[in-house]
């Protein structure tokens, strides 16, 4: 059975304001914001008035599902940091893509300037890649071309607090399930799984194994257990 619940702001007798829990298929039972139940639909009657409705959560719903597809770039595919693991998975991306509409994709691209080596991760690893504006920033051609219409963010390191954000906004309007596929399993892949993790802890995260590839064949599966252990499907 569905379950559709809210919060309510409500005005009591008292005076005083409670916020209060309903579930539509109890409609004489409220919850407290700290858990204790009470039957307070009797005085919800007459002049008492609802005054903010403040979160809505649907459960046993379909949810939007959302794919975001993770540096699908040049430079990580047969460049300047390509392995032979992520030239085999392009074809499974692009079928992967072509499951969602362009409104429920969003896409990354790792995104460096001129000055690479003079940063931390640069310094780190100093191989020059996705340099902005130059060809191995580009997304691979079959990936650009199934990615037409999709939300394309460009982003500096691992992570993409910009991606997160944006989903999260997403997620207050309708609540979302987020499936993950892309590069590099055990750097960009994990990093950005474990932010939007993070910010929507409730939600329904996956990557799907056969659309990664890591630095490593061994890497790639040990970033598989890190995010199982975090409690993000893998499929």
């Amino acid at each position: 059975m569905h379950e559709l619940s809210f919060l309510l702001l409500v005005n009591i007798p008292t005076g005083k304001q409670k916020i209060l829990y309903y579930n539509l298929e109890k409609p004489a039972r409220w919850e407290m914001e700290y858990g204790q139940k009470q039957n307070i639909w009797p005085e919800l009657t007459g002049k008492h008035k609802c005054a903010i409705v403040i979160k809505i959560r649907k459960r046993g719903i379909v949810m939007r599902k959302i794919l975001v597809v993770i540096d699908m770039q040049k430079d990580f595919i047969d460049g300047a940091l390509g392995t032979k693991e992520a030239q085999a998975i392009v074809r499974n991306v692009v079928r992967k893509i072509g499951r969602y509409e362009a409104k429920d994709i969003y896409a990354t691209r790792d995104t460096h300037m001129e000055n690479y080596l003079e940063t931390s991760e640069g310094k780190h690893l100093p191989v020059p890649h996705c340099i902005e504006g130059t060809p191995g920033w580009e997304l691979h051609e079959e990936i650009a071309n199934a990615l037409k219409g999709a939300v394309i963010i460009n982003k500096p390191t691992f992570g993409s607090i910009v991606l997160a954000d944006l989903l999260q906004e997403e997620n207050d309007r309708e609540e979302l399930e987020i499936e993950l596929v892309g590069l590099c399993t055990d750097i960009c892949v994990v990093s950005n799984a474990l932010l939007l993790k993070a910010a929507m802890p409730e939600i329904g995260i996956s990557v799907d194994a056969s659309c990664c590839a890591g630095v490593t064949p061994e890497s790639h599966e040990a970033a598989l257990t890190t995010m199982k252990m975090c409690q993000i499907e893998i499929i």
